[in-house]
């Protein structure tokens, strides 16, 4: 019997490591409980409840979801005449046990069934499933989409939806790219319009919809006809009917138990969550949120299991007399790949920690209403700083752990070499199934796009204060964080550097400035692991030492002010070729 959460000491450590009682207070508070079987008694019982659950994901993940990855990549799932789509059997399986388990309605409150576990936990759990088959990471991780319920909708919906989702009698879809607005959602042309008797309706054609063909469809449509931008559109549920076929299922490079739909609405009726023209302004950027940190955490699944695969390959393999992890070169990638996946995952659990600050903080604010004056006028501006860091951390650890993931996938392949890019191991489905997480959910470019400007408006520079003016009492970790400081001066000064130049610039240089950001604020987070134990300690320094002349040229060459790449584009490109 293996397990995925017993077996990995680091996200055990990050367990214990960061302090999950404070979440399971905030997370508590006021909770929604209903008449549920099991509420915990206090932080303990809850963070003992959090581990309970690991454990169980843990078990099925190595149990049932590993075992039945291969057979599922290599079949798939299965369009049918009517527009419907069959699950393959051992996607459906997965899907049973994991209801079984009640672990369909992680996050949502007691109330409607839920598990009401912090996203931090969520998170883990995402990583665990992730490791096992990236793809059915997809069915098991839209759990967001009942999130967004529970934010947004009516009462009545949420009544009525909710408690199938923890019971795993539905699965869901976020249906917002169209052939023609994939990345620009303010493009979305999908018609929203209420008929004679006020029944709102969906006529269009959607694109690119992973689990497309859930039974709970979340709908971003024009219901604005006259205004074109973004805040025309609303969102909107409805229900797998008749009314809406799956057209095409994509044939895709990977993560091949995913089922991605073009669907298509004919006059299909559909009820409006929250209020008009918010659909992407609040709802959706709220709902991608949370979808952006879950792709981060899918992300690290793949890239551990890569690196384990890689890992027992380089010191069983044998040659020029000895394992190929004595190789300098191998064991080189190897120890790079393992700190790689670390540092990513110090960066994505506590993204998924200021999630749960932020989120749990907005629920207390908006649902207790005799909260005392001083007490609500400091959660206001708690709110504030934390939608700031928020909007700075979750395109960063999206952007960082999926280029890592792809990097350490491929890495992978190298290691064992030409057994690599055999369908012998799976080190090749791990790369196919790695090279999604930098486009879907917004692409690294976009995720930089965001990521700057928190780095440029002064977001970086607050949050890295509280760690730059800890002590730690031992030379070479208060030395690591005095080099840190210097680094965070060094980024400051390319900023203030890219204030001088045009608009332009920030977002040609945007990629070097969030590349030099993540580095300081990574090497805190490992500065602060590394008074745990002697191994973090190793691991910080190298992370640290390593990447620092990185992150100093990366400054440089913002510092250079070149444009060539936009200024010599014709030049440098070439003339557009003939594609034959």
């Amino acid at each position: 019997m293996g397990n995925y959460f017993l077996d990995n000491e680091d996200i055990q450590f990050l367990f214990r490591h960061i302090d999950l009682k404070e979440l399971a207070r905030l997370q508590e508070a006021y909770a929604a409980n209903g008449d549920a079987d099991y509420v915990p008694i206090d932080e303990e019982d809850a963070v003992d409840n959090y581990w309970r659950v690991l454990e169980i994901v843990g078990q099925i993940a190595a149990d049932i979801i590993a075992p039945h990855a291969e057979q599922i990549d290599r079949e798939g799932n299965k369009l049918n005449e009517d527009g419907t789509v069959t699950l393959h059997p051992l996607v459906r399986e997965n899907l049973r046990r994991m209801a079984q388990a009640d672990l369909m309605g992680f996050t949502l409150p007691r109330k409607y069934g839920g598990l009401n576990c912090p996203n931090l936990i969520y998170t883990m759990a995402t990583e665990i499933v992730s490791r096992a088959d990236a793809s059915f990471m997809n069915l098991f991780g839209l759990q967001g989409i009942a999130e967004t319920i529970n934010a947004f909708a009516s009462d009545d919906i949420k009544d009525e939806v909710l408690p199938r989702f923890a019971r795993g009698e539905v699965t869901g879809a976020m249906v917002l790219t169209e052939p023609d607005a994939g990345s620009d959602l303010q493009a979305v042309r999908l018609r929203a319009y209420q008929d004679e008797t006020g029944q709102w309706r969906l006529n269009g054609v959607k694109r690119f919809i992973t689990n497309g063909c859930g039974e709970i469809l979340l709908v971003l449509a024009r219901s604005e006809p006259d205004i074109q931008d973004g805040r025309g559109l609303s969102l909107f549920i409805t229900e797998r009917n008749e009314r809406v076929r799956v057209r095409h299922l994509e044939e895709k490079l990977g993560i091949h138990g995913s089922p991605t739909c073009e669907l298509v609405f004919d006059d299909t009726p559909a009820r409006l969550i929250g209020e008009r023209q918010r659909g992407l302004i609040t709802y959706v950027m709220a709902l991608m949120n949370g979808a952006r940190v879950g792709i981060a955490a899918q992300s690290l699944g793949i890239a551990e299991a890569a690196f384990r695969l890689a890992r027992v390959y380089a010191h069983t393999r044998q040659q020029f007399g000895g394992p190929i992890e004595r190789l300098p070169a191998v064991a080189e990638m190897v120890t790079e790949m393992k700190i790689a996946i670390e540092a990513a995952r110090a960066l994505t659990y506590e993204t998924s920690r200021i999630c749960d600050l932020e989120n749990n903080n907005l629920r207390i604010l908006e649902t207790v209403p005799d909260l005392p004056k001083d007490e609500q006028k400091e959660r206001k501006q708690l709110a504030r700083t934390l939608k700031r860091i928020n909007g700075m951390l979750t395109p960063m650890s999206k952007y960082y752990a999926s280029e890592m993931c792809v990097q350490v996938a491929n890495d992978a392949i190298q290691v064992l070499g030409g057994s690599g890019y055999m369908k012998d191991y799976a080190a090749e489905r791990y790369l196919r199934d790695a090279r999604i997480t930098t486009i879907y959910e917004g692409t690294s470019q976009l995720q930089i796009v965001a990521a700057v400007r928190g780095v440029a408006s002064g977001s970086f520079e607050s949050y890295v204060a509280d760690f730059e003016n800890r002590v730690y009492g031992d030379k070479l970790l208060d030395d690591l964080r005095n080099e840190l400081i210097e680094a965070r001066k060094r980024v400051q000064e390319a900023i203030q550097f890219t204030k001088t130049q045009s608009t332009t610039y920030l977002d040609l240089a945007g990629r070097r400035l969030v590349d030099s950001a993540i580095i300081c604020i990574v090497g805190h987070l490992l500065l602060g692991q590394a008074t745990a134990n002697e191994r973090k300690r190793r691991v910080a320094r190298r992370y640290i030492e390593h990447r620092l002349p990185e992150l100093e040229a990366k400054c440089r060459q913002v510092l250079s002010g070149d444009m060539a790449p936009l200024e010599e584009y014709d030049v440098l490109a070439g003339p557009v070729p003939a594609l034959a």
